[in-house]
């Protein structure tokens, strides 16, 4: 399962794929937006939005890159690694 994540920590990135790859996952994580998301994001499985720590105009890009693939968007407004396993146990529990 392939999954993006969307703002956040810089200083938990690391950890974020630590912890997909725990859930055997593969993760993207784009804390900051360096220019634009597009084409960096791909088709992924799951999009995790952290909707606390990034601007409207990154949210507004991230779900136009994904709109129409069939990519399920998890929101959360916090960006914890609490509320990422979260999000992970339940939707890593459908696709499993």
């Amino acid at each position: 399962m392939s999954v993006v994540i969307v703002g956040g920590n810089e200083c938990m990135v690391r950890q974020y794929k630590d912890l997909c790859e725990s859930y055997s996952c593969k993760a993207k994580v784009f804390p900051k937006m360096k220019g634009s998301l597009r084409n960096k994001i791909g088709s992924p499985d799951l999009l995790v939005l952290f909707t606390n720590t990034m601007s409207h105009k990154m949210l507004q890009c991230a779900l136009n890159e994904t709109k129409g693939m069939g990519t399920v968007v998890a929101r959360s407004h916090s960006s914890s690694m609490a509320a990422l396993k979260t999000i992970l146990d339940e939707h890593t529990a459908i696709a499993g």
